[in-house]
Parts: structure tokens; sequence; C-alpha cells
């Protein structure tokens, strides 16, 4: 049980990072050539594919096989990712308000978007390989 919870924590770390690169090259380069609205769903959209590539890629190496196992760890990702981006944003200077706007859709966000995928990324990588 704790080598799984260790193993998703790393998986989790990786896609944080990968998340973070996708951020800065939005803003660097997505949003300044193609506008916001193209950039942040374009960007979301990548994430999320890239969230499911890496859930996927990494699902033998976590050893887990049952349903539930999956679905925890999803939502244990989805609990991480969001206690992160508060913390973050947080400790950054933003507002709560500010911070809570990234949840509404608003000029082509679609983070809660990327959020579902988060959370349903172990169970549906496991239904690609057929373990669920």
């Amino acid at each position: 049980m704790l080598s799984m919870l260790v193993k998703s924590l790393l998986i989790w770390l990786g896609i944080l990072v990968l998340a973070i690169v996708n951020g800065a090259l939005r803003e660097a380069f997505l949003v300044p050539s193609l506008g916001q609205i193209p950039g942040f769903i374009i960007s979301g959209v990548f994430l999320s594919l890239l969230i499911l590539f890496v859930t996927y890629v990494s699902l033998p190496w976590l050893g887990v096989r049952r349903v539930n196992h999956f679905v925890a760890i999803g939502l244990g990702w989805l609990i991480l990712t969001v206690i992160f981006e508060f913390s973050f944003g947080l400790l950054q200077g933003k507002t709560l308000a500010a911070l809570i706007e990234a949840y509404t859709f608003k000029g082509g966000n679609i983070w809660p978007l990327v959020l579902l995928v988060t959370a349903c990324a172990p169970y549906m990588a496991a239904k690609l390989r057929g373990w669920a």
C-alpha cells in the first residue's frame, strides 16, 4: 500500500512538472500568437492528453489492478492538484477570488475539465489497458 502511495505521488509530481511547463509554453507562445481563448483551450486539451499519456505509460509500474485503487489515486491527484493550485497562488499574492475564477470556464479556460481528466485518468488508463 505504501509503495502504491509513493509511486502515485511520484507520478503526480511528474504530471505537475509537465503542467508547469505547459502553462509556461501557453503564456510564452500560444496566447501571444493565437489569443487567449484558443491558447487556453489548446493548452488545456494538450495537458489533458499529457496526463492521460503519462498515466497510461506509468500504470504498469504503479502495480495496481483494482478499480477502487484507480479511483482513489485519481481522487488523490485531484486533491493534491487543487491544494497545490491554491497554495501556490496564495503564495504569489493572488486573491482567493482570482484563484476561484480559474474554475469558471471564463476566457477559454478549461481548467475544470483538466481537473476532471486528472481525477479520472487512472481509471481511464486502466480501461484502455483492459484492466478495469
